[in-house]
């Protein structure tokens, strides 16, 4: 359709992660950010993510380009999958980009996508859109918001942000700029509703800096901090206060020596001298080491997962020592993470978190936060994403009790906002991606929906050999890792049944191998039923001689 201006959320509405948004304005279509999410308790089958960008591949010859608001891996992580279905211009700020370039490089696509560095509160014409980046302070250094000026109005997409008058690195959040976006009039905001529920505000980075000083100066034994691998200000926060208590620091994660190699590169972390290596930190006494280590989402391959299970090849933690989260449990990530607690806890290790220390603030607006910005900005509409249902619902009746109508909507969901009064007008499909190696399945597909039957309900596998007429020739071979122990009775008793039920069988329908492996298939389901009451998943090797 053309001659409208819409908003098409693909991901991050009723959830946390996988953001991904496509305006439309008279045909031209403009993608914002490309994130992944864990598959948590919902999915244990899977481990990571991203959203289906099969509509918008589709259209890509009207994909003008991809913005990426911020390099946290819920708005970029996707890129890397997804960039070759798409194809399109990549448009981001400095540091952004260098960590866009890493991980495209990792992917093999550094020399194929295009990406094109917009300065921090830059300007640009793409196509029909006129963009602008707007400065916002967020728990990465520079986070932007993005104007969407067009021939209908102006939408504001907030990206994420907060109101943390001392950032520490990067400045606060541009509150001028928004106001002059005010006075000049926007149409829709389309806004973080993470913190919608939380009264107040959201905390600053310079105490929790103040806090982490106080807190490593008095700990003995080595020393682990987990934070998000692009919270600079965090990590140079970290190395300070290690610093002030005679530590040298050892970087442990391949994600965080991504993000401290584009932080040189862009100029940030120079006051922090460079960092010891996992092999240098081997040499250090106790006493005098601090690790910052990837692992604060209890991620199954990060470093501090292979440390609490001593699997690490460079360093162990035990009695006396001491690991500290300064971050946020991210929704679905609560089981691996208290896990990874619970494994360093048996070990002896003392763990600290921002339950009982004053060791993370959110990166994202409270309640008051998003009052100013409503104020300053004064969108007509205001459509909320970035959260669960309950945040985003709580974030409508704020907005509408400052004046804007709200519209709370779902993935697929296209809101078009003009001509005309706003109104959903059709719904795109939408739909999630997981991660597996180097594919990507569908998460309701048939690949996925076996191994979480497996997973929950587990596999067997009945192996039989039969004679032209039919008859079972010496003992079936059951396995079934998982269900039965492999030298318990239950396999014989399994095999045993399966022999019953070939015997059973008419001669005629004991000739044809497919009704002979379909009826050991039901045997050996309703054998496995009846003693486990579960339904796993049945394989059956026919043979005949």
């Amino acid at each position: 359709m053309t001659g409208d201006l819409a908003f098409i959320p693909l991901g991050g509405t009723g959830e946390i992660g996988l953001n991904f948004n496509v305006y439309r304005c008279d045909g031209a279509l403009l993608a914002v950010d490309l994130g992944l999410g864990f598959g948590g308790s919902e999915h244990p089958e899977v481990e990571v993510m991203v959203p289906d960008p099969a509509w918008l591949a589709e259209r890509r010859d009207k994909l003008v380009g991809l913005v990426i608001t911020h390099a946290h891996e819920d708005h970029v992580g996707a890129v890397a999958h997804i960039w070759p279905k798409l194809r399109c211009p990549i448009y981001a700020s400095p540091f952004t980009a260098s960590v866009l370039r890493r991980k495209l490089g990792e992917a093999g696509l550094g020399q194929q996508a295009e990406i094109i560095t917009i300065p921090l509160g830059g300007r640009w014409q793409l196509g029909v859109f006129d963009l602008e980046f707007l400065r916002v302070a967020h728990s990465i250094v520079e986070p932007q918001a993005l104007a969407i000026r067009t021939k209908y109005g102006t939408i504001l997409h907030t990206g994420d942000w907060k109101l943390d008058p001392n950032p520490l690195i990067g400045p606060p959040t541009d509150e001028a700029a928004f106001g002059r976006l005010g006075d000049e009039g926007v149409l829709a905001m389309v806004c973080d509703s993470t913190n919608a529920m939380v009264e107040g505000h959201s905390g600053s980075e310079a105490e929790v800096r103040r806090n982490l000083a106080a807190l490593i100066k008095g700990l003995k034994g080595r020393v682990a901090v987990s934070c998000f691998s692009t919270n600079l200000a965090r990590i140079e926060s970290i190395a300070l206060a290690a610093k002030g208590a005679g530590r040298q620091v050892a970087l442990f994660g391949r994600s965080l020596r991504n993000a401290d190699a584009s932080a040189r590169e862009c100029g940030y972390l120079r006051s922090i001298a460079p960092f010891l290596s996992e092999d240098d930190a081997e040499d250090v006494p106790d006493n005098q080491l601090l690790i910052i280590c990837t692992g604060s989402q209890g991620e199954p391959r990060s470093a501090l997962t292979k440390i609490a299970g001593d699997t690490h090849p460079h360093i162990s933690l035990g009695e006396g020592d001491c690991v500290i989260y300064s971050s946020r449990m991210i929704p679905g990530n609560e089981r691996a993470i208290l896990r990874v607690q619970d494994e360093l806890s048996r070990a002896g290790v003392k763990v600290m978190t921002a339950d009982d220390h004053m060791v993370h603030v959110s990166g994202h607006p409270a309640r008051d936060e998003l009052k100013r910005l409503y104020q300053l900005v004064r969108p007509k509409y205001a459509i909320p994403v970035h959260g669960e249902w309950r945040h985003m619902n709580e974030h409508a009746n704020l907005a509408e009790s400052l004046g804007a109508i709200a519209y709370v909507i779902e993935d697929g969901d296209v809101l078009r906002f003009a001509p005309g009064k706003p109104d959903v007008v059709e719904s795109v499909p939408v739909g999630r991606l997981a991660i597996d190696g180097d594919r990507l399945l569908r998460l309701d597909g048939d690949v996925l929906a076996a191994r979480k039957k497996m997973l929950l309900n587990g596999v067997i596998v009945a192996s039989f050999v039969v004679d032209g007429n039919g008859r079972v020739l010496g003992k079936p071979q059951v396995s079934a890792p998982g269900l039965f122990e492999e030298t318990g009775e239950e396999p014989g008793q399994i095999a045993a049944d399966l022999v019953r039920a070939v015997a059973e069988m008419p001669g005629n329908l004991k000739r044809e191998d497919g009704l002979l492996r379909e009826a050991a298939r039901t045997a050996v389901r309703k054998a496995v039923g009846r003693r486990l009451r579960k339904r796993p998943s049945v394989e059956v090797h026919l043979m005949r001689v």
